[in-house]
């Protein structure tokens, strides 16, 4: 089930009695947990009727008991169990989850952990309720995600900016959330395009030095902008570390000699194989002219030697901020 039919049902009162949300990416499984709090029941009815207990903290039994209650003066009532995980007795809720009681939505938050589905009281819980997934993104993934939130909340940001915020944050949607809504306050409601530039004013984030302005900058064999952009980045090694630079640019060079052996180069097949946004399809062709497949594969074995040296292979003990210096003297001058 999806995030959508999840929340769609939940809508409809289509109530069910056991909600097993699980999963390694927690922004879905807090939305739907706070979704059902929050709308299930009323005000009035969540003071007798809704409980939150912990995993640390609790047990199965103590979960049985809450659960089999009856609601008073309300139809339903709510027992959320947070960090689920952590119960030591979880398997032996498989009585409960075999019998559930139907007027009560019990909702289990089991995060950054996965359930072994071979066993029977996972089997038991997706049977006689909802199992609910939640898959941390690929890091590709991310730029679109981005864009896509900001579509529901009535605002277009540039792909730029949007690749500026996935290098920024990562694939932690709660802080990527968190930061959007950050920027829709800041420019306010007559700007609903967002910008590189006000990712940079209101987020911090330079739209000039990052790993997406090096790989535009190598990818034109831009001598100046790229050892100028190095330069900081040896100077910021704890924003722009020598790991995440090496990892950026392996995948960059990787793309380009995939491109090479491609027998459709038409814009959206590039786009689908690179799963890349398609406005971002030209660079990548224009930097393809520039380096050779052999150059390529040159330059991917460089990047994993320079790897090897910043974790100290061989005793190497040249500062990271040299190490990516010399990397990309070499890379400009292969």
């Amino acid at each position: 089930m999806t995030y959508e039919q999840l929340i769609g049902d939940l809508k409809t009162k289509a109530y069910r009695p056991l909600y097993f949300l699980h999963g390694d990416e927690p922004y879905y499984i807090d939305l739907v947990t706070d979704y059902i709090t929050k709308n299930v029941l009323t005000e009035a009815e969540q003071s007798f009727n809704q409980t939150i207990v912990y995993g640390k903290e609790s047990n199965a039994g103590e979960v049985t008991n809450l659960a089999r209650r009856f609601p008073m003066m309300a139809s339903h009532q709510v027992v959320v169990v947070r960090e689920a995980q952590e119960l030591k007795d979880f398997e032996t809720l498989i009585h409960y989850f075999e019998h559930p009681q139907p007027s009560t939505l019990l909702v289990i938050n089991y995060k950054y952990k996965s359930p072994d589905k071979r066993k029977k009281v996972f089997k038991v819980l997706e049977k006689n309720g909802v199992s609910f997934q939640s898959k941390k993104l690929y890091d590709n993934q991310v730029p679109g995600w981005i864009s896509g939130y900001a579509s529901s909340r009535k605002y277009r940001i540039e792909p730029k900016a949007a690749a500026l915020l996935a290098e920024f944050l990562g694939s932690d949607l709660s802080r990527i959330a968190n930061e959007i809504e950050k920027l829709i306050i800041a420019i306010g409601e007559h700007e609903r395009n967002i910008t590189p530039v006000h990712v940079e004013e209101n987020i911090g984030i330079s739209k000039d030095y990052n790993q997406f302005e090096l790989q535009n900058a190598l990818g034109k064999r831009d001598v100046l902008k790229a050892n100028r952009i190095i330069n900081y980045f040896a100077r910021n090694q704890k924003n722009h570390h020598i790991t995440q630079t090496i990892s950026s640019l392996y995948y960059f060079y990787s793309k380009l000699l995939l491109i090479h052996y491609m027998k459709d180069r038409s814009k959206q097949n590039v786009a689908a194989t690179l799963k890349v946004n398609p406005f971002f399809v030209k660079d990548y062709e224009a930097a393809v002219r520039r380096y050779s497949a052999g150059k390529l594969v040159e330059i991917i074995s460089l990047l994993r030697t320079y790897d090897m040296r910043s974790k100290g292979y061989n005793g190497n003990t040249t500062l990271a901020g040299e190490l990516l210096r010399e990397l990309i003297f070499k890379i400009l001058h292969l």
